[in-house]
């Protein structure tokens, strides 16, 4: 399965971002994570309720997303979906350079993107609910993802910002040893155990 690049946004969320978009008087770009993402990109057949996103660039503070869309508006209050910003540290120094805009011409002032599927990985380590780890074997399973490149642009981009790498490293190696397959050997679960 690859991105479905050309996925409709399903209701309420398409009214609920339509609003929005309207309601914002100035450009608006939202880097976003998560069961969204998983769900409407990658076909996770999971619902959710949120639009989880690590970073807002644009005249509005992530304190003014939040009032305009987060948990607590009247928007949430309207549509029952709501936009949650989440502060991430274990992302990839350059992942906005591989961000793919979601939606690219539907809406005037407002620009979600996503990270490629291995950022996405990365930036669920440092958390690691068993969430996490589905979100993560289902990823690695149903696109096919690389180990060695998981791998690398953890050693690279993402190990030199952590606080603490001892336990970073052995959560991808547990990852990398359950989810992903070597080459040339069948398709099994993740095998993690919650």
């Amino acid at each position: 399965m690859s991105l479905n690049s050309n996925a409709g946004l399903p209701t309420p969320w398409a009214e609920f971002l339509e609003e929005l978009d309207a309601l914002l008087l100035g450009q608006a770009q939202l880097h976003c994570i998560g069961g969204f993402v998983i769900s409407l990109f990658y076909g996770l057949p999971r619902p959710t309720g949120d639009i989880d996103y690590n970073s807002v660039s644009s005249v509005y503070s992530a304190n003014d997303i939040q009032e305009m869309a987060g948990a607590e508006s009247a928007l949430a209050r309207k549509y029952k979906v709501h936009l949650h910003y989440v502060p991430v540290d274990s992302i990839p120094e350059d992942y906005e350079a591989r961000l793919v805009e979601m939606f690219p011409g539907r809406f005037k002032n407002l620009h979600l993107y996503m990270p490629d599927p291995y950022d996405l990985i990365l930036s669920k380590l440092e958390r690691n609910s068993s969430k996490d780890r589905d979100d993560v074997e289902y990823l690695a399973r149903v696109l096919h993802l690389n180990a060695q490149l998981l791998r690398e642009r953890y050693e690279k981009e993402l190990r030199p910002i952590l606080v603490n790498e001892s336990r970073h490293d052995l959560t991808l190696r547990l990852w990398i040893d359950a989810c992903f397959q070597p080459a040339n050997e069948p398709e099994s679960g993740c095998g993690l155990k919650h």
